[in-house]
């Protein structure tokens, strides 16, 4: 149950980079390394070479997590209800101990011994 909720509120950030269409470096933490061409392109660029895409891109993929938990039993019906009070409960007597040894076949008595049958067989333990 708190993986569950520590990855419901886990939050993070993607960010790549591209150039031509390629991807050259990712990242999870902090940014992505560029490949250098955007300074290659600056410094060959002219009036005429202004109106050109650049080939290189960027991209952000964040994913927020859950900021709010609230969790109220307000709205369960009878037999989510009803789980939640069976589980307690055996959950707490599942940990109990029994205060003594119970032994079930105390109270009867061993069979009579007719006869010796390990004499009468002349079998002996070594």
């Amino acid at each position: 149950m708190a993986l569950v909720v520590l990855f419901s509120t886990f939050s993070f950030a993607l960010e790549q980079h591209y150039c031509c269409d390629v991807l050259v470096d990712f990242s999870f933490f902090g940014e992505a390394e560029s490949c250098d061409m955007d300074g290659q392109n600056m410094m060959y660029s002219d009036a005429s070479s202004l109106s050109k895409k650049d080939c290189c891109d960027d991209e952000l993929l964040a994913v927020d997590g859950q900021d709010k938990l609230n969790i109220s039993f307000e709205n369960l019906n009878f037999e989510q209800l009803q789980f939640f009070a069976s589980f307690v409960f055996s959950y707490l007597n599942f940990f109990e101990g029994l205060t003594e040894n119970i032994v079930s076949f105390s109270d009867y008595p061993p069979p009579l011994l007719v006869k010796d049958i390990l004499i009468l067989d002349q079998t002996f333990l070594i």
